[in-house]
């Protein structure tokens, strides 16, 4: 009986030392395992410019060449995620980092083969080994893995393991991470992609080496080829689906990442070289349309033509597409170069503000009536680009049709100076020869950049109002919204500028413009706005030299409403303000009926003709004379011989013929006035 009870003594001490030599094996494995020292889980990310939506502009590669485009398990498609499970793990989700079922079915089979014939690394494994960048062969190695595992499954989600593998897993060449694979082989981001797609990114990473598709597509194809067979083994994909998988063809070459808006990205980085991801306002599928506008509108013009382009929503400042050039290389166009950062010559795209200010000023209404005639401003005797002169026109005429004489004269009634505050006013930064502002500003006597002249057009299009214009999702540091010219101002200027002469086939009226040429032919300008949007366009050689025979009108033009058509329909300009005085030109105020000094009203003396100009050259066989000032009737002479008498101020003269004439007025009082003119 003694000895009875005893031997079930020894057996229960027997069990209590095994399960006591067990849990402190337990207990020392834990200890092993939580002093494991985990690789860095953050590594390099390759900075990415992204558009409104979120979609990639321009990605980087990191320090070392590779490229890994961080990405979130949500964004990667749920049919790619639920084969690579399936195929590499299958018991991913239940395991505690290592699958000891699987080892051992591996460690069986390679004794029975004598080879591997399949692995027992699960996901987390793999994770280990990638991030440390170590080996599979040696045993050292897969134990550490084994380790690194486990640990990493006691710090971290599933959901978190299977993001780290997503983004380091090799997919050839210097590509990590299923983002970056996606681009490579397909050309977009992993959100959605084909069976047939998800199961070549499943079979890259087992041999990134030897499946890369650009190297050999034969071995990318059937490595696919038989994920999918097995995925229909598993129940994941239904026959249909993988018959059509197979059908589907298979990459054989890599893809370009991204580069869209270069100039501006780079912009972007330089600013902020800390970020990683950034985000601006542009519309990445307009500026792909623009970025082909540009390439197209320089192809026939020779090898050194260059072009920026800029579209901006004047209403909420921001910017939606950014061209800096036709091309982001180094060619003879110098496509590196943004040349929407260029210092330039603005030609005569600042008129309109010129006349802004002078209709805030009083000095001018759009029906006001202006000279147009030969005149020397201290030593300084502009001409119109065509070297003809109009004579007396109304001053919305002397703007649509782009006239010198006409801004000059109010620039210097203005002062340059005033000049001068209304572009800083606007948000610009100009840039004078020699220091001193003359009136050869108001001509494109002054550095200005395309940025600036789109918050000039932005402010003509807001109601006279600074745009902050921004490429950045914030708004910009210390913005102040100055006003640059009054409403009305703004409104008159933007219904004149509807006016002007449009490039051949052209019908929206609703979009305001005004082209530009600067001196010796080096910038062709075309800035324009609409309801919704304000628009500017360059063009030029990057390096300053002249382009013999380039207008903005014919070159630069054509190229505005080809994006605004590609914005869609013109949306409507706002109304006149109430203040706005719509009345014709003997229904303004006499001070306003005919410009002169501030200040001052027309003169009442003897005649003088105000048309043709003392001696202008004219086109055609005829003209109509026009007098002003003195007393009718009055009586025309051309080369001494009479004419005719009239009550009027114009008598239209058709039989003067070619070549040089003498035209005489006389008054009532018998005031002579005297002009030479050439019909050519």
């Amino acid at each position: 009986m003694i000895l009875s009870g005893r031997r079930p003594a020894r057996w229960v001490l027997s069990l209590a030392l095994v399960l006591w030599l067990a849990a402190l094996g337990r207990d020392g494995f834990d200890r092993w395992i939580d002093a494991t020292d985990l690789p860095a889980l953050a590594s390099a990310q390759s900075v990415e410019v992204l558009d409104r939506n979120g979609t990639l502009l321009r990605p980087y590669t990191v320090a070392d060449g590779r490229w890994r485009l961080a990405v979130s398990l949500d964004a990667v498609d749920p049919g790619y995620v639920a084969m690579l499970v399936r195929y590499e793990d299958k018991r991913f989700w239940e395991h505690p980092g290592v699958d000891l079922w699987a080892m051992g079915r591996a460690f069986g089979q390679g004794l029975r083969y004598g080879r591997l014939v399949s692995g027992g690394s699960t996901l987390s494994m793999q994770v280990a080994r990638l991030l440390e960048d170590s080996g599979t062969g040696r045993w050292q190695g897969k134990l550490r893995q084994v380790r690194v595992a486990l640990a990493l499954e006691r710090v971290l989600s599933k959901e978190q393991i299977l993001t780290l593998y997503l983004n380091h897993a090799p997919f050839g060449g210097n590509l990590e991470g299923v983002r970056a694979a996606s681009f490579a082989w397909f050309g977009k981001p992993p959100n959605r992609l084909t069976p047939a797609e998800a199961a070549l990114l499943v079979a890259i990473p087992q041999s990134p080496g030897n499946r890369r598709p650009d190297r050999d597509p034969v071995a990318a194809q059937t490595a696919r080829d038989r994920v999918l067979h097995r995925m229909e083994g598993q129940g994941i994909l239904d026959p249909e689906t993988v018959q059509a998988a197979l059908t589907e063809p298979s990459p054989n070459s890599r893809r370009d990442f991204p580069m869209l808006a270069p100039h501006l990205a780079d912009r972007a980085r330089l600013e902020a070289p800390l970020q990683t991801r950034h985000v601006l306002t542009l519309d990445a599928g307009l500026q792909a349309r623009l970025e082909q506008l540009a390439t197209d509108s320089v192809a026939s013009h020779g090898d050194r033509l260059q072009i920026a382009i800029m579209v901006a929503d004047h209403q909420t400042g921001e910017v939606l597409a950014s061209v800096g050039s036709s091309s982001y290389t180094a060619d003879a166009r110098e496509g590196f170069v943004d040349m929407t950062q260029a210092l330039r010559s603005p030609g005569s795209t600042l008129k309109p503000l010129v006349y802004g200010l002078a209709f805030d000023r009083g000095l001018a209404h759009p029906e006001t009536m202006i000279a147009d005639r030969p005149t020397d401003f201290d030593g300084y005797a502009p001409q119109n680009f065509d070297g003809l002169w109009r004579g007396e026109v109304r001053v919305r005429q002397a703007l649509t049709m782009s006239l010198n004489l006409p801004v000059v004269s109010l620039t210097e009634a203005l002062g340059p100076e005033h000049l001068l505050a209304g572009l800083r006013r606007a948000g610009m930064e100009p840039v004078i020869p020699g220091g001193r502002p003359g009136l050869a500003v108001a001509l494109g006597g002054v550095g200005l950049r395309l940025t600036d002249l789109m918050g000039l057009y932005a402010a003509l299009a807001n109601g006279g109002t600074r745009v902050d214009l921004r490429w950045r999702d914030e708004p910009s540091p210390g913005f102040v919204p100055h006003r640059v010219i009054g409403d009305v101002a703004a409104w008159e200027v933007a219904d004149i500028l509807r006016e002007t002469p449009r490039p051949r086939g052209m019908m929206a009226t609703e979009i305001a413009f005004k082209t530009g040429t600067s001196y010796g032919h080096r910038d062709a300008w075309a800035m324009g706005f609409d309801g919704h949007h304000v628009v500017g366009v360059w063009l030029g050689r990057a390096d300053g030299t002249p382009v013999p025979g380039v207008f903005g009108g014919d070159l630069a033009a054509p190229v505005l409403f080809s994006v605004f058509q590609r914005l869609g329909p013109a949306e409507p300009l706002p109304p006149p303000p109430a203040a706005t005085l719509l009345v014709s030109n003997d229904r303004l105020p006499l001070p306003l009926q005919r410009f002169g000094p501030p200040g001052g009203t027309p003169e009442r003396g003897g005649p003088e003709i105000s048309f043709p100009p003392d001696g202008a050259i004219v086109e055609g066989a005829g003209l109509t004379v026009k007098v002003r000032d003195g007393l009718g009737p009055f009586t025309w002479l051309a080369n001494g011989a009479p004419l005719a008498t009239t009550r009027g101020r114009e008598l239209r003269i058709d039989d003067l013929g070619p070549g040089f004439s003498s035209l005489t007025v006389i008054d009532a009082a018998g005031r002579s006035a005297r002009a030479s003119v050439e019909l050519r």
